[in-house]
C-alpha cells in the first residue's frame, strides 16, 4: 500500500510548496492535477496507528484523513488542507479575550473528545498545532499521538513540547486523556494571560478550571474534556 500510494501521489499530484522539513517529518502542500484541490501530505518516521484510527472519523474540528500507508517505520498521510492561521500567529499580537478563548476552547474540547473516544492521546497541544479559519478552530498534527495501552506503565517514546506537556510525558507514567487536559489548561492560561500558569493565573472561574487542569497528579485533574466544556 505504501508504494502504491507513493506512485499515485507522483502521478496525480503536484507539489505546491514544502511546509516543514526535519529529520523526523516532511510536510508538503499538494495540488490534485485534475480537481485543483489542495491537500496536505505528511511523510514521517514513527507509528501510523493514530492516523489509521483517525481515518474513520469525521469531526468538524479535526482535518479529514483521506489515506494512510506505512512501510516499516515510514508513514504517509494524505489529509485535508485547512486554509487559515495558527493560534500562535494570533497570540503574537497579545492575549485573547475571555469570549475568544471560550469559543476556541469549546471547539478543542470537541476535537479532543473525538480522539479520546478512540483511545488516542494527542500529546502535543500547543498554539502551533491549532489552526483558525474564521470562527472555526482545528486541532492538527497527530504525529506525536499515541494509542493508550492500559497494560503499559510508561510511554514507549518521550514526546511533547516543554511547557505544555504534562509531567507524565517525560517518563514518569503512561499518558492518557488527562495529559491532554494538562496541556489544554496551559494553553488556556497562555491565551488569557500570555503566561504559563506557574507564573500567574486569571481570577475567578477561569483560574479554577486552569488550576485543576494543570495539577501535577493526573488523578487530581478533570477526568475528561466534557467536564471542562460543561463548566465553560
Amino acid at each position: 500500500m505504501f508504494d502504491f500510494l507513493m506512485n499515485v501521489l507522483r502521478e496525480e499530484y503536484d507539489i505546491c510548496r514544502e511546509l516543514r522539513n526535519s529529520d523526523r517529518c516532511r510536510i508538503l502542500l499538494l495540488r490534485h492535477r485534475t480537481s485543483g484541490n489542495l491537500f496536505i501530505l505528511r511523510h514521517y518516521h514513527g507509528a501510523g496507528d493514530a492516523y489509521e484510527k483517525l481515518k474513520g472519523i469525521r469531526c468538524p474540528h479535526i482535518p479529514v484523513i483521506y489515506e494512510t500507508a506505512r512501510k516499516e517505520d515510514e508513514v504517509l498521510v494524505l489529509e485535508e488542507y485547512i486554509s487559515g492561521d495558527s493560534l500562535r500567529f494570533l497570540l503574537d499580537a497579545g492575549p485573547l479575550t475571555q469570549k475568544q478563548t471560550k469559543q476556541i476552547i469549546l471547539q478543542l474540547c470537541d476535537a479532543l473528545w473525538a480522539i479520546h473516544h478512540l483511545g488516542l492521546v494527542h500529546r502535543d497541544i500547543k498554539p502551533e498545532n491549532i489552526l483558525l479559519r474564521g470562527d472555526e478552530a482545528f486541532l492538527i498534527d497527530f504525529d506525536a499521538t499515541r494509542v493508550h495501552k492500559p497494560e503499559s506503565r510508561t510511554d514507549t517514546q518521550v514526546l511533547g513540547t516543554i511547557g505544555y506537556a504534562a509531567p507524565e510525558q517525560f517518563g514518569f507514567s503512561q499518558t492518557d486523556a488527562r495529559a491532554d487536559i494538562y496541556s489544554l489548561g496551559v494553553l488556556m492560561n497562555i491565551m488569557l494571560m500570555g503566561k504559563h500558569p506557574s507564573i500567574a493565573m486569571p481570577p475567578g472561574k477561569w483560574g479554577l478550571i486552569i488550576r485543576r487542569c494543570t495539577m501535577t497528579n493526573p488523578r487530581q485533574r478533570f477526568s475528561d474534556v466534557r467536564m471542562i466544556r460543561a463548566l465553560l
